[in-house]
């Protein structure tokens, strides 16, 4: 740390006061650089600060943007507790109590219940399979507990049925809420205008949060997005991440680039696939196999 920012870190950057007992300072809304003893002062500072302040946010962004996620926005099966497989076609919700659980755990409640004749229970909570209208009032009722993801799930429904309008307002609210995959939809929804005015800014921006929450294809599509814009570096970067989380089309591009000696050498290739590979594995398990060759849910 500079003297400067070491003076900056305990005076406020406008007045100069210094952080006492009776003075609290409080950090700038968008960057760390300096701290302020009112609002009055913020603004007072704001001609000078602001060049300073744009490109440091800028900084955070990106620290913030290009951050490894603990792991995809799917998280792990809340049964086996190993990462959920990225193609959703391999794991399903429950309908009572509106949990992603995978494949395999599904089936060998179902080997469980075979093979003791019991009644069929939900393999998570084990509540009997509710009938169409209990799933709707199960649903309404995680809703109205503001469920993130009973809320996305709507939007989904409302969006299939073409009502973009309705679809917009469950998407944001489970956005709110901390719903990645809603920030995804809603990233598309501003792209294409679907219910909403096409706007770019609002499309990357959502983007990027579903990108930082773990999401592998918003990541993708955000390194799609950076090499159009001949940003090549930063497309790598993006697509790096995917490729870690899994996501196939990543490795193809980094394979494809390194082929035609764009950028991705030979150690940067070889990571992508060990920790591709190590993503894909840590989504396998015994029970999932043999749910993929012999099972189909209802």
């Amino acid at each position: 740390m500079s003297e400067d920012e070491a003076d900056t870190s305990c005076c406020c950057a406008s007045c100069g006061i210094a952080e006492v007992d009776e003075v609290k300072l409080k950090e700038c809304s968008d960057c760390d650089l300096v701290k302020y003893c009112s609002d009055e002062c913020m603004q007072d500072h704001k001609s000078q600060h602001e060049e300073a302040c744009k490109k440091r946010a800028a900084e955070l962004r990106d620290e913030l943007l290009f951050m490894f996620p603990e792991s995809t926005h799917l998280g792990d099966c809340p049964i086996c507790m190993l990462p959920l497989p990225l193609d959703l076609k391999k794991s399903t919700t429950m309908a009572c109590c509106s949990k992603l659980i995978c494949y395999g755990c599904d089936y060998a409640n179902e080997i469980r219940e075979a093979e003791g004749k019991l009644q069929h229970k939900c393999a998570f909570c084990r509540e009997p399979t509710p009938t169409k209208e209990e799933a709707d009032k199960y649903q309404k009722k995680r809703i109205e507990a503001n469920d993130p993801y009973a809320i996305y799930r709507k939007g989904a429904e409302q969006y299939k049925k073409g009502d973009y309008y309705g679809a917009f307002e469950y998407y944001t609210k489970a956005a709110e809420l901390g719903d990645i995959a809603a920030h995804f939809e809603l990233s598309h929804m501003y792209g294409d205008g679907d219910g909403v005015e096409k706007d770019m800014g609002k499309e990357i921006y959502h983007r990027e949060l579903a990108a930082i929450g773990g999401h592998p294809t918003a990541r993708y599509n955000l390194g799609c997005h950076e090499w159009k814009n001949r940003n090549p570096e930063r497309a790598v970067k993006h697509w790096f991440i995917a490729a870690a989380q899994g996501r196939d089309e990543s490795i193809e591009l980094l394979l494809a680039m390194y082929k035609d000696g764009v950028l991705v050498i030979k150690d940067i290739l070889a990571a992508a696939l060990r920790e591709h590979q190590a993503a894909v594995d840590a989504t396998k398990s015994p029970l999932r196999d043999a749910a993929e060759q012999n099972y189909r849910p209802a």
